[in-house]
């Protein structure tokens, strides 16, 4: 019996060696290039500053058409008549009186004739009928003209602003896939200056749209860049810094240059009062994508992923300069020797979900995603209903941003990915669910901001956590899959947002469900912390695989003994 032990021992003893020796030769070999180049260095830190516009044409790209679709809450039936009186006057002679407010599509069938010379308004009991001459706003809450006002785009063609929407993020499918695809064949560079581009082609032609049908074609295209413009770069800067760095680099990129983009974004509208000329100052700066070529480098983990063995070395020679260090001979032959064995395999995202384990991970990913991105696009888009000023609300909604994901780089690399994401969207899904039910104003406000502070923790735990799960070879499509996911689940938001008008606690109600729900599915997927990102299909395989239920790693000899038993089936 203790020979037995014994031998068990040290068959234990050899299988932990052969596993130290297994990783040592995989990914490790960068992350040693990477260490020896500098894992933070002036380069990468000046990266990290290149991605401060990228950050803020984010803001522009997705909340943007929300400052040029918003709705005046006060407006109602014009009749031409009566147009030669002050506002209030005519409001007062025209409108039907509806609780304490005022009937917003409908008219008294009068004769206004009679009305003018009495200067008395309709009886209440006489028949109304739908707006025949369009419609008057009241420039209050939003103290200009948006298209939707211009258009008259309210009553029976209210349905415009979400199915706007909607084919935004329709684009946004549409480049996802397009745009992921695109990085992971051509580079991380290529698909910066695509996506930048279209948005910018997409927001000038916007201004230049007479109807519905050509400004939804061109929402349509400034939502193939939603997410990627900013995406793009942000793997490819992730991808230059060590793991003990990588958190802060992800995170803080986006407290402080998406976060500030959003509260430039209501004053910026605010300031100019013009949807057209707001177009153009959110719109034209996206042109600066195409100077990316000249300072950005290609990412070295895709190079040597695709074989570009040469090029990779080039790159990471100008960090040594740089960054003023040294490469060793030694490692960087070893990282030439490892990027010539992954040219074989060229992975792309159709071999990632070949993998049972890969696939699985992804799935359950997605609707973590989809969750968040659902819960954090509704309450951005209910800032108009809430009670309280469009601006302020979107302002105060918006300013949780740089806090919430400074908290998150704080403690991201203590708590880990996963408890960041579980907790927080448990979190956000209480609250809404007690919004739903508490009065308008200041309560409803106070939690919409508390829910989106713990949903902005849970969105970027998530971005990060898909980001570091996906092998190099395939990490920008399969991330850009993931947040393929989030857009189709954004198609619904606005359509959740109008819900409003069936039952008032509808839509938060909608949000609060959908993240319990979703929450769930987070224990099911590994922890990432202090981890190498995988450079192959096997290594992340492996990775997910020696992850159990609750983050306690499985028998790792186990896991090498089937990897053993699929080298030899294969």
């Amino acid at each position: 019996m203790i020979m037995n032990d014994l031998r068990k021992d040290d068959a234990d003893e050899d299988c932990k060696e052969e596993m130290k020796k297994k990783e040592a030769g995989d990914s490790d070999a960068l992350e040693r290039v990477l260490y020896h180049v500098g894992e933070i260095g002036l380069y990468q830190k000046l990266l990290f500053v290149s991605m401060m516009p990228f950050g803020v044409f984010f803001a522009f790209i997705y909340f943007g058409q929300m400052f040029i679709t918003a709705t005046p809450q006060r407006h109602w039936c014009r009749v031409p008549e009566l147009e030669h009186l002050d506002l209030a006057i005519r409001r007062n002679l025209t409108v039907p009186r509806v609780g304490d407010g005022w009937a917003q599509c409908v008219m008294y069938n009068a004769n206004w004739t009679k009305v003018l010379e009495t200067m008395m308004p309709p009886d209440p009991s006489t028949e109304t009928v739908p707006c025949l001459n369009g419609w008057e706003f009241e420039l209050g809450d939003i103290p200009y003209h948006t298209i939707v006002s211009e258009r008259e785009w309210v009553c029976e063609f209210s349905g415009f602003v979400p199915l706007a929407q909607t084919i935004y993020f329709v684009g946004s499918l549409v480049g996802g896939i397009f745009f992921g695809w695109m990085a992971d064949r051509f580079g991380r560079v290529p698909a910066v200056v695509g996506t930048n581009l279209v948005a910018c082609v997409g927001g000038l032609g916007t201004i230049y749209t007479t109807g519905i049908w050509d400004f939804i074609f061109c929402r349509f295209l400034v939502g193939m860049a939603f997410d990627n413009c900013f995406m793009m770069m942000y793997i490819l800067v992730l991808e230059y810094v060590g793991p003990r760095h990588r958190t802060w680099v992800a995170n803080m990129s986006i407290a402080l240059f998406f976060g500030f983009g959003c509260l430039l974004l209501p004053w910026l509208a605010y300031w100019i009062a013009d949807w057209r000329k707001f177009a153009w100052a959110t719109s034209l700066p996206m042109a600066f994508c195409l100077l990316v070529p000249f300072f950005i480098p290609e990412s070295a983990r895709w190079l040597a992923s695709r074989g570009r063995v040469n090029q990779a070395v080039k790159v990471l020679k100008r960090f040594e300069k740089i960054n003023g260090t040294k490469i060793p001979q030694d490692v960087l032959d070893e990282f030439i020797v490892s990027s010539s064995q992954t040219r074989q395999t060229n992975e792309t995202i159709v071999d990632v979900f070949r993998s049972g384990p890969l696939r699985n991970a992804i799935v359950f990913m997605v609707v973590i995603y989809m969750a968040c991105a659902v819960i954090f696009d509704g309450l951005v888009r209910m800032s108009e209903g809430l009670g309280l000023d469009f601006f302020i609300t979107f302002t105060l909604t918006s300013a949780t941003e740089i806090p919430s994901v400074t908290l998150v780089a704080i403690v991201l690399d203590r708590w880990g990915r996963r408890n960041l994401t579980i907790g927080p969207i448990i979190t956000a899904g209480i609250l809404t669910i007690v919004a739903a039910f508490s009065s308008k104003g200041l309560p409803q406000v106070v939690l919409a901001i508390a829910a989106r502070f713990a949903i902005n923790m849970s969105y970027n735990a998530a971005v990060q956590w898909s980001t570091e799960l996906m092998p190099t070879g395939a990490r920008a499509s399969g991330s850009s899959l993931v947040h393929v996911s989030g857009y189709v689940a954004t198609m619904l938001s606005p359509f959740i947002v109008y819900s409003e008008r069936l039952w008032a606690p509808l839509p938060l109600l909608i949000l609060g469900v959908t993240a319990l729900m979703a929450s769930s599915f987070g224990f099911l997927l590994p922890e990432t912390m202090g981890r190498p990102m995988p450079q192959t299909i096997d290594e992340g395989e492996r990775f997910v695989r020696s992850h159990a239920l609750c983050g306690k790693p499985m028998d790792e000899c186990d896991d090498l003994k089937y990897e053993k038993q699929k080298a030899l089936i294969t």
